[in-house]
């Protein structure tokens, strides 16, 4: 296939490991480069291979050279800068969550569809064999009829003055980890009778920043009567990224579901036999470029598109309402 042309708005930490990396073992070019601190840019092309730095984000934007956008800025510029790459007429790989509330999703979306563009969230751990797996032993029967799932995303504090506690910029525990959480468990409703809803939801806000969750817990209702249990939180002691499905014949347990390339196990427990299964420790996010790639190239289908990233907001926004906290506002640029 003929590479991708990849631009990246922002020299963020996790560019390196989310395109950076995967562009260089799926032979994408990552063209053009911008960031607020023009010499963290240059260091960032030097240091990664890409192949021009530009004074600004929209000249990375308006670059011929550059089709794909990727977004790894601030959440709440997520949706501000996928609507000016949509606007230019580029496809989008925009880190999570693609905005700030549901109602900017949908208008994300709505863009795309006017201009004949892909969007695309990057919830990498559904292309990942490990989740795949997970949703094959539903599907195959092995843990019979779902009855409960439980994801839990929870690690220590960023440093105070991180935008992710920010609620201007869409900031909070369950914007930051624990919408792959909700992501999860929205993932499972083809065994759940359709999509989750809200049943419970409570949530701690930071010290001196309100509206800002700190944890956040909720229990969710699928239409069949399973039930499911999210657990965030960014002030935990140490990093737990995990998934248990509970089925009505055994279940199975992923420790480190969102990044399997530090752990690939899965655990599966029936009444007959336990066993330990390792999916390989080659990055989701690699797995992720490549469908986003194979998609754009041979329109081969993609499990999420920016419909889905409109559910998952649209699930978030709730939890946030029945915590008795506020969806996250819209930032203008």
């Amino acid at each position: 296939m003929e590479p991708l042309r990849i631009g990246i708005l922002g020299a963020a930490r996790i560019a390196g490991k989310a395109i950076v990396e995967p562009a260089r073992l799926t032979g994408a070019r990552l063209v053009a480069v911008a960031a607020r601190d023009s010499e963290r840019a240059q260091a960032f092309a030097a240091e990664h291979g890409v192949e021009r730095v530009h004074a600004g984000y929209d000249d990375v934007i308006n670059d011929p050279d550059v089709e794909v956008i990727y977004n790894p800025l601030a959440n709440g510029l997520h949706g501000p800068w996928n609507l000016k790459a949509i606007a230019a007429g580029k496809h989008v790989l925009t880190e999570k969550p693609s905005a700030s509330n549901a109602a900017e999703a949908a208008q994300v979306r709505d863009a795309a569809r006017e201009q004949g563009v892909v969007v695309m969230e990057g919830f990498h751990y559904v292309f990942h064999p490990v989740t795949r797996r997970l949703h094959e032993l539903l599907s195959k029967g092995e843990l019979g009829e779902l009855q409960h799932v439980e994801t839990t995303m929870v690690m220590p504090p960023p440093a105070d003055d991180d935008p992710r506690w920010s609620l201007s910029l869409a900031g909070g525990a369950v914007m930051d980890v624990g919408c792959y959480a909700l992501h999860a468990q929205r993932m499972l409703a083809p065994w759940g009778g359709g999509l989750p809803t809200v049943a419970t939801a409570r949530a701690g806000e930071r010290k001196r920043l309100p509206g800002v969750d700190e944890w956040f817990n909720a229990d969710l209702v699928f239409p069949n009567g399973a039930t499911g249990a999210v657990r965030t939180s960014m002030a935990a002691e140490q990093v737990d990224f995990s998934c248990r499905v509970i089925g009505s014949r055994g279940e199975a347990f992923a420790p480190s579901f969102v990044l399997p390339h530090l752990d690939d196990r899965i655990t599966v427990t029936t009444k007959e036999d336990t066993w330990v299964e390792h999916l390989g420790r080659k990055s989701s996010y690699t797995y992720q470029l490549e469908a986003f790639a194979t998609h754009l190239r041979e329109g081969t289908p993609l499990p999420i598109d920016a419909d889905d990233a409109v559910a998952t907001m649209a699930l978030i926004d709730a939890c946030y309402r029945e915590a008795g906290l506020q969806p996250r506002p819209v930032t203008t640029i």
